[in-house]
């Protein structure tokens, strides 16, 4: 995977199942990896996966949800396990047409339909990351108040009891629990061996993440979220993708003789 701050720095990055301990997939759709979950055998994995309500304003390329989005959620479920999905309900904006009132619908319409098929909720605010300000600019996004955002919350809470959900809220204080998103209880859970990893220190203080290698790559994703820090604009992601090779030990790029590539060192934590 490349440095995403100097394209010439290369980091080779061993897989082999003897060093992973677990894999977190972080999607708005898995559809295509429903037929192929056989090839993960030898790995422990697990899904975050979100599902909200926004309409193609915010979420151009992204299948429609009742009919396709929360029909995967379920058939994914059945397949791995409630364990290893996660709903995701986020990031959370407000303006004229996503209010408090509509989250709240739009949230407990998917909370019933996925009631059974997760055990956990993650939720979030909208982060405001500079490089996706020319892309919310459409969106004209409201700031709610501190006294917003906890009626909003308190009602999360009381419609995620009512569907046997855990919340939880990644990075923020508003009297739900920290979010983990990479959850060294529920990868000890999975892998049934204690994790003696650190708390990862290129998050947010308030992050609860473990720390793990992020293999993404940026510019890759075509669901075109306004939001999505990953992404600059859709050009940038349309020249990117369109360098995708199966052959490629890189993600949408190819190794050039101007790049230097330094493996990195690569080591289970499970304590033994």
């Amino acid at each position: 995977m490349r440095n995403p701050r100097n394209h010439n720095q290369v980091s080779k990055i061993n897989l082999s199942p003897d060093v992973v301990d677990c894999i977190i997939y972080w999607t708005k759709n898995p559809k295509n990896m429903l037929k192929r979950l056989d090839e993960l055998k030898d790995y422990q994995y697990y899904f975050q996966f979100s599902v909200t309500e926004y309409g193609k304003d915010t979420e151009p390329f992204v299948p429609h949800k009742r009919d396709e989005m929360i029909l995967t959620f379920q058939e994914l479920s059945c397949k791995v396990g409630t364990d290893r999905i996660i709903w995701r309900y986020d990031p959370i904006f407000i303006n004229s047409t996503y209010t408090i009132e509509y989250h709240l619908r739009a949230y407990s319409t998917i909370a019933k339909e996925l009631r059974g098929y997760s055990k956990k909720v993650i939720i979030s605010l909208i982060d405001f990351h500079p490089k996706i300000k020319k892309n919310m600019d459409s969106l004209t996004i409201t700031i709610p108040t501190d006294e917003d955002v906890i009626e909003l919350c308190s009602h999360l809470v009381k419609i995620a009891k009512e569907n046997d959900f855990l919340i939880e809220m990644c990075a923020e204080q508003y009297g739900i629990a920290y979010a983990s998103c990479v959850d060294k209880a529920l990868i000890e859970q999975l892998i049934g061996y204690e994790i003696i990893g650190k708390k990862d220190r290129n998050q947010r203080v308030d992050c609860g993440c473990v720390e793990s290698i992020n293999i993404g790559t940026y510019d890759t994703c075509r669901n075109g979220c306004k939001y999505c820090y990953a992404n600059f604009n859709d050009k940038k992601v349309k020249n990117t993708s369109s360098m995708y090779d199966e052959n490629s030990p890189l993600l949408c790029s190819r190794i050039t003789d101007k790049v230097t590539i330094k493996e990195r060192s690569v080591k289970s934590l499970k304590r033994h």
